[in-house]
């Protein structure tokens, strides 16, 4: 962590810093969040900055959970507040890729299994159809050895991010998954198709009959989810 002092960017509007609040309580509801995982944004004023809660449970997040970060994932104003130990994998996110404005890690659990085998994680669902064009996987042991699959610096989100390309989801081996995206609903919608996804596809292998994919040029990522987002932010906020 960098000893200079660092200014903020600056206020973000309140609505936004409440669907980050949402997002993280939403993909907690919906099981695609544990005790763990985390969703950041790029600062709408400074693309060099990012908002994150502090390390707490993504159920438990609230408005004056969100601090700012660096793309180095220094935290500005840290306080005695404690941050996660792999925030490191949206900073490199955000460096990599200046189309992505939103980021989630979680530890998915359908997708698990799709990391540790020879069986890629594929689009059956039109509304998973993004993964229609591949999803790559991150593997600790062939890129950066590090105990416990765990991204705790520079270094390794740099390898993470260099993985995912411009990919929308890259799987972690044994560990979860990142999921990108131009904005926090996107994200969302990304993070809790995948794991639904992932349930649909496991279920159609299990019958053991040839699988009609999605292909990609019958991808469709909607550019508004319209009523889909307005329910999760409701559901999650008021349950």
């Amino acid at each position: 962590m960098s000893d200079a002092k660092l200014s903020s960017a600056g206020p973000v509007d309140a609505k936004l810093i409440e669907d980050l609040v949402a997002a993280s309580r939403i993909l907690a509801h919906h099981g695609v969040l544990d005790a763990w995982g985390h969703v950041s944004m790029r600062h709408p004023s400074n693309p060099q900055r990012y908002l994150m809660s502090r390390a707490r449970a993504p159920a438990m997040v609230s408005i004056e959970d969100i601090m700012e970060f660096d793309l180095d994932s220094n935290p500005v104003d840290q306080r005695d507040r404690r941050c996660f130990l792999e925030r490191f994998i949206h900073g490199n996110a955000f460096k990599a890729r200046p189309d992505v404005n939103a980021v989630v890690h979680s530890h998915s659990p359908t997708i698990v299994p799709f990391s540790v085998t020879d069986q890629p994680l594929r689009a059956v669902s039109s509304v998973a159809s993004f993964l229609a064009c591949g999803c790559p996987v991150f593997d600790f042991h062939k890129v950066s050895r590090t105990k416990g699959l765990l991204i705790t610096n520079n270094e390794q989100g740099a390898e993470l991010a260099k993985i995912l390309g411009d990919k929308p989801v890259a799987l972690m081996r044994g560990h979860g998954n990142l999921v990108v995206a131009p904005d926090i609903p996107r994200v969302v919608h990304r993070a809790l198709y995948t794991e639904i996804n992932a349930k649909q596809l496991a279920t159609a292998l299990s019958f053991g009959k040839p699988i009609k994919y999605i292909s990609e040029d019958e991808m469709l990522d909607p550019q508004r989810l319209g009523d889909s987002w307005d329910v999760w932010k409701h559901e999650a906020m008021n349950g």
